[in-house]
């Protein structure tokens, strides 16, 4: 009879620790939401168009994000007023070409260049946490490396929002084929595996 005790003793006890732990889904959300940063109606981006998706390409459009966005920052960082900001920004439009065109002398490579401020650039959609900044036409600096076909990059420039590095969200399209791959994770984490309990060969 003692067995029988001690065998339901340590089966309860297996079931209370296989009971995985949950973040329920409101939980995820608040988490998510922490991290947004909602862009104001008036604002100024940026936005780095790369050659291609080659590996060298991606890393010159890298490089010339940095020089370019570390300048910007300086300029934008006293500012409060978005007028100011954007007569600012472009007048020195030749001199945010002249940066970028140095990266590229620096680095030796040989690509077209285009700089451009307009009030109608064309955004994709990103999604960032659980936050979807959505696709339009917004006021932005546009700078297109050669032939401007690979991955993007943008932030905002006014107010200051490069902190955030946005190419870390994911395209709509990336992050439904994420949330499968991991619904078919989560799936197989959850099918019961067969366990050999050493209380059936006890009790046999």
């Amino acid at each position: 009879m003692w067995k029988y005790a001690v065998a339901a003793i340590i089966i309860i006890i297996i079931f209370v620790f296989a009971i995985p732990v949950k973040t329920t889904s409101e939980e995820k959300e608040y988490n998510a939401d922490s991290e947004i940063k909602v862009i104001p109606d008036e604002a100024i981006r940026l936005r780095i168009l790369a050659n291609s998706d080659g590996e060298d390409d991606q890393a010159l459009k890298r490089k010339v994000r940095d020089e370019v966005n570390a300048v910007i920052t300086q300029w934008v960082e006293q500012m409060t007023d978005i007028n100011e900001a954007r007569k600012l920004i472009q007048t020195r439009i030749p001199e945010i070409r002249k940066i970028a065109r140095d990266v590229l002398k620096a680095e030796d490579k040989e690509q077209a260049l285009k700089v451009e401020y307009g009030e109608n650039v064309t955004f994709p959609a990103k999604l960032y946490g659980a936050y979807m900044y959505p696709p339009g036409e917004y006021e932005a600096v546009l700078i297109t490396l050669g032939e401007g076909k690979g991955s993007n990059w943008w932030c905002v420039l006014f107010p200051p929002l490069c902190f955030l590095d946005f190419s870390n969200g994911a395209s709509v399209a990336e992050a439904e084929a994420e949330t499968e791959d991991a619904e078919e994770a989560s799936d197989k984490e959850n099918e019961d595996p067969e366990v050999k309990f050493f209380l059936f060969e006890w009790f046999s």
